[in-house]
């Protein structure tokens, strides 16, 4: 009767589910997004970051992703051609339905604001809108305020300092977006207020945020991915699975998000029970001090990691949780029934998606060397072995990311509570 019941129990729970909460995402199946700008974004980390975020998150959507960014870009071009060359062979080549751009780094000279240059900036950002609306209509653009120069852990080379015109030019990117029915996206503010906490926590080692001021190490763009996917309405929900205890052989689940439950049963005090998410943790590699220093500072991690588990009515005081036969931790029965969060722990689940995003970072370089280091060194020269070089690496690039896209796809994991002692 018991078992049947528990049955019911999870049937109706699994249906009543909701697979997402809130506006929708910003990004939907089949999109193509082309993350354009320069040297920051050219590092390959933030956007990375958010493309990892959403294949992992949303693995049923074919989402595709081009990195143009460009080492000293703005907004009339730079290094790799005049704007009018790098709109028509590093965006609209690709047909993207979605276009973030992010310039004002450069812009702004490193000098105290001058009417001047930053008239150049704003009429090129007009510029650059109009000409990507003519030429793809019906694409989405985000805007984004430029992230920041960091006059936090150092003092400014001048009177107001650099960031202050970064502002600035991010005050008309908000003009321009409310005109021309852009996204905006603010990648300074919760950075910069993310990096006054860890100076106040950690003094000078703060730094590791930004080492250089303007590009940002790996938890500085974190940052940076969370503000954007911010703007972009991201849900933090992974999976929310609650369970409740209600005496010997009589288990319920309360409740069940982006998640399904089976095979649950009570054993020796304990629980175990078989779960699919329908979604992988995003993976943070908190070994690395920066990563971990960004998260100690910031609501990141709650933002956009949420997978709780939460168990109530256990009796013992401490549980060993195994996943897979592999222990992911040692909880008391008060931190079980608060709710623990999974994306926080090694699990199955997390290495997954740390195998996802190795697909994402490969699949970026083999871009960035067919793209930078053949297609444009070479585009004058004309020879079908060039032609097929750039088909080969497109269709190896193509394979990765198809093998990224097959690991994300969520799997069954056994979960084991155990009374512990």
């Amino acid at each position: 009767m018991h078992a049947v019941r528990s049955s019911l129990l999870l049937l109706l729970a699994s249906l009543a589910a909701p697979a997402t909460a809130g506006e929708p995402f910003y990004l939907q199946s089949n999109d193509r997004v082309v993350f354009y700008g320069d040297s920051i974004t050219d590092q390959r980390l933030y956007t990375t970051f958010i493309e990892t975020y959403v294949v992992t998150r949303f693995p049923e959507r074919n989402v595709q992703f081009v990195h143009s960014g460009w080492g000293g870009d703005r907004v009339t071009g730079g290094g790799g051609g005049p704007i009018d060359v790098r709109l028509k062979r590093d965006v609209f080549a690709y047909r993207p339905t979605v276009m973030t751009i992010m310039l004002g780094m450069n812009d702004g000279s490193y000098r105290a604001f001058d009417e001047s240059i930053f008239k150049t900036y704003a009429n090129g950002m007009d510029s650059i809108v109009e000409k990507v609306k003519a030429e793809l209509p019906g694409i989405k653009i985000t805007l984004i305020q430029p992230s920041p120069f960091d006059d936090v852990t150092r003092k400014p080379t001048f009177e107001g300092g650099y960031n202050a015109v970064l502002v600035r030019y991010g005050d008309y990117l908000k003009e321009l977006a409310e005109k021309q029915g852009a996204t905006l996206a603010d990648l300074n503010t919760s950075v910069v207020e993310a990096t006054k906490k860890a100076f106040d926590a950690v003094g000078e080692q703060a730094t590791t945020l930004n080492p250089d001021r303007v590009h940002p190490a790996p938890g500085g763009q974190l940052l940076m991915a969370a503000a954007l996917l911010d703007a972009w309405k991201a849900p933090a929900l992974v999976s929310n699975v609650q369970l409740n205890v209600k005496g010997e052989a009589n288990v319920e689940v309360e409740k069940l998000e982006n998640a399904k439950v089976k095979d649950l049963a009570q054993e020796n005090g304990g629980l175990h029970w078989t779960q699919r998410d329908d979604s992988l943790p995003f993976p943070m590699d908190t070994k690395d001090k920066g990563i971990k220093l960004a998260l100690d500072s910031s609501d990141v991690l709650n933002q956009l990691n949420r997978q709780t588990l939460r168990v109530k009515g256990l009796e013992s005081d401490r549980f060993d949780l195994k996943i897979d036969g592999q222990e992911v931790g040692s909880f008391s029965k008060q931190e079980l029934a608060d709710g623990v969060n999974l994306a926080t722990l090694s699990t199955p689940m997390s290495k997954q998606a740390a195998e996802v995003h190795a697909q994402t970072l490969l699949h970026n370089q083999i871009h960035f060397v067919r793209w930078r280091q053949i297609q444009v060194p070479l585009s004058k020269l004309t020879s079908p072995f060039l032609d097929e070089t750039l088909a080969d690496l497109d269709r190896l690039e193509g394979e990765i990311v198809a093998k990224q896209r097959e690991l994300a796809q969520p799997k069954e994991h056994r979960f084991q509570l155990t009374p512990k002692g």
